[in-house]
Formats: structure tokens, C-alpha cells, sequence
């Protein structure tokens, strides 16, 4: 049994960047996969332009759809006291951020301008969002999750970045660093990892487990077609990681098979 079953014990799941790609994918499965949460909220740019995400929501009573544009902080704001009506005190049990984008830019063709859009998104956005959430996090963490369990995991409070194989500076050599000379996008999922390092150092204390997790090369927008792994081989490998997390976890680089990475 994967232990994505685990979902069923956790109040409230966040997802980022939820209107496509691995985002919506995560939303369906935990809405459809029979251990879905008690809230899944699925945060958009533009809720009135995700037609999948709307009708996911119309069949999944407990799918929330709340705007939130990830690089706009009164839109952060915005979304916190929104998501913190919807759960009231039971707080926030896991914050998944997913949202990211790919500015594909090799040594030639890279600029500042190129650097700094893809870092914005990918490695300050969830610094920016996980700080604002972080009462919500901690409300959590002080309930002890299901069954008043002290350990770390999603049932009482986490944060989940997801990031990127291609951020492991120890791996950026030979075949893979030839094929993949994205700057841009390499370099913000290596400043995600740093970030997500720095975060569990200072949520700990609080009981937040912190973790950064490859989900695989996919066939999305960002993925193209020649990737290997269709979203929901990857999701469903995912979900049963994060699911599985514990505080032996904390802090770590995984897999989407679960197998520690090398930062």
C-alpha cells in the first residue's frame, strides 16, 4: 500500500501553480485517489482560465480554488488570509510549493534579465509564500496532527518544495550537464535547494518538516515529450513520498523514488 494514504490523516494540503503540469496533477490525484485530505486548496494566477482545475472543484466539494499570483506579495498576503478563514484554527498542514517556471538560456543567449525572472520564481516565490504562511504552519504544528502524534510529517505540518535534479551542482557534469545547459533554470532550483536547507534549519524548532523533491523528468509543457515519465507516474510516486515523510526526512533532497540526491 503506498503511503499517499497518509493524506487521509492531513486537514488542509496548499498547492501552488495548481492550474496545469504536475501542479493540476497533484490536486487530481489527491482529490480522486481515495485518501484525499480534508482540504486541498489549489491556488492560480487566474482561476477564471483553468477550465480542469474548475471542474475538478465542481466534483470535489473539497477542493478550494484561491487566487494567488506567487511573485506579487499582496497577492500572498492575500491568499494567507484567505486560506486562513477556509481552515480556521486547525491551521495549514502542508504547503506545497510547486509553482516554476523554465527560462531556457545556454552561455551565449543567457542575460541578467533571464537569471533573475527564473530566480524570482523559482527560489524567492517560496521563501516569500512559506514566511507568509508560517502561522498557519505553526498553528499546526501545535495541534500534533492525527491522533496528537508529536513526530514530523504531513499530518502535522510540512513544506514541500519541489525542485528540481537539475539543481544537484555534485550531478551538473558530463552527459547531463552537456544536454541540459539551462542557466537559468539550473541555477534557481540549486538556490530552491539552499533555500529549502536554510528553511528546515529554522522551522525545526517548531516542529515544520522541510524537504525539497525531485518529481522526475516529465511530459508536461515544461517537461516536452521526450521525457520519460507521464504526470501521474510521477504524482502518484510523490504523493506516496511525501506522504511517507518523516522527521529522518527533514531537510533532505529526494528522489521521486524516494532515494536521496546529491545536493
Amino acid at each position: 500500500m503506498t503511503a499517499a494514504v497518509n493524506f487521509k490523516n492531513c486537514g488542509s494540503v496548499l498547492v501552488t501553480g495548481a492550474s496545469r503540469g504536475l501542479g493540476l496533477q497533484i490536486v487530481d490525484i489527491l482529490a480522486s485517489g481515495g485518501f484525499s485530505p480534508g482540504k486541498i486548496i489549489a491556488t492560480t494566477r487566474n482561476p477564471a482560465n483553468t477550465q480542469k482545475l474548475q471542474e475538478l472543484a465542481e466534483k470535489h466539494p473539497n477542493v478550494h480554488i484561491i487566487t494567488l499570483d506567487v511573485l506579487n506579495q499582496q497577492s500572498i498576503e492575500n491568499c494567507v488570509e484567505e486560506v486562513g478563514q477556509l481552515v480556521q484554527g486547525e491551521g495549514l498542514n502542508c504547503l506545497i510549493n510547486n509553482a516554476g517556471i523554465n527560462v531556457v538560456a545556454d552561455f551565449h543567449t543567457v542575460t541578467a534579465e533571464k537569471m533573475m525572472e527564473n530566480f524570482n520564481t523559482n527560489a524567492v516565490a517560496p521563501l516569500m509564500i512559506t514566511k507568509a504562511f508560517l502561522p498557519l504552519l505553526k498553528l499546526a504544528a501545535s495541534k500534533g496532527g492525527a491522533g496528537g502524534a508529536s513526530g514530523m510529517g504531513i499530518q502535522r505540518a510540512a513544506v514541500i518544495n519541489m525542485t528540481s535534479l537539475l539543481g544537484s551542482v555534485e550531478l551538473n557534469w558530463g552527459e547531463r550537464a552537456n544536454n541540459f545547459k539551462w542557466y537559468p533554470y539550473r541555477t534557481s532550483k540549486s538556490a530552491l535547494n539552499m533555500v529549502s536547507r536554510c528553511m528546515a534549519v529554522d522551522l525545526e524548532p517548531d516542529g515544520i518538516l522541510c524537504m525539497a523533491i525531485h518529481p522526475g523528468w516529465v511530459r508536461t509543457d515544461m517537461g516536452g515529450s521526450q521525457a520519460p515519465l507521464s504526470p501521474d507516474e510521477s504524482i502518484s510516486s510523490v504523493l506516496s513520498v511525501i506522504g511517507g515523510l518523516t522527521e529522518k526526512d527533514h531537510g533532505s533532497f529526494l528522489n521521486f523514488t524516494g532515494e536521496v540526491l546529491p545536493w
